[in-house]
């Protein structure tokens, strides 16, 4: 990313600097940036993979879910296409 932080949008962050909590090593730790209206985000984790506990690497052993909480994006996209 050529310019400086504060020219972008990033709306959410790696944990720190450093694998595994910015695994792909992205410049100022960004995880999610979109448009100056919010409509266009764009994302470096892969939520597609995440849907189900046991793909994760770290899943919060006292939660018994059987789906992640991920699922919630493709709830949400459906549910703003059947609405249009």
């Amino acid at each position: 990313m050529p310019y400086e932080e504060s020219q972008y949008n990033i709306v959410a962050k790696y944990g720190y600097e450093g694998y595994p909590a910015n695994p792909n090593g992205s410049d100022f730790n960004t995880a999610m940036m979109c448009d100056t209206t919010g409509r266009h985000l764009v994302m470096m984790p892969h939520i597609e993979r995440s849907t189900f506990p046991w793909n994760w690497a770290h899943y919060p052993t006292d939660k018994r879910d059987e789906v992640s909480p991920w699922i919630e994006a493709f709830v949400n996209a459906r549910l703003w296409v059947e609405n249009k």
